[in-house]
């Protein structure tokens, strides 16, 4: 009887690890949206209320232009901000367009359940 339950003990263990590899190579990963920002920025405070809507739709990383490691984001942005990337590619600044914002996440959103 012991042997039983170990053996089964294994096999539910293995079967898990199988279901969980799956389940995470499945998974949708979010896009990341990047906004390009400072303290205190109040039209970013704006862009980010106006992109609450969205948010379960990608990841959003807040990069403070102002910090040293951030010098060169400064550099090319600090007139411009709020700014936003997509994925790593410059999607839009100065205020959110959520039509352009829909449109880039539904392209995303598509190419993740057809690839």
């Amino acid at each position: 009887m012991l042997w039983f339950q170990g053996n089964s003990m294994q096999h539910a263990r293995s079967s898990f690890k199988i279901f969980w590899r799956h389940l995470s190579a499945s998974k949708i990963t979010l896009p990341v949206l990047t906004l390009f920002t400072k303290n205190p920025c109040p039209l970013c405070e704006e862009a980010k209320e106006m992109l609450e809507p969205y948010k379960h739709r990608f990841v959003l990383q807040e990069v403070d232009i102002t910090l040293p490691e951030n010098s060169a984001w400064y550099d090319r942005y600090k007139f411009d901000i709020p700014v936003f990337h997509l994925n790593g590619q410059f999607l839009m600044m100065h205020r959110v367009n959520t039509s352009k914002l829909e449109k880039q996440l539904l392209k995303l959103e598509q190419q993740d359940t057809s690839g």
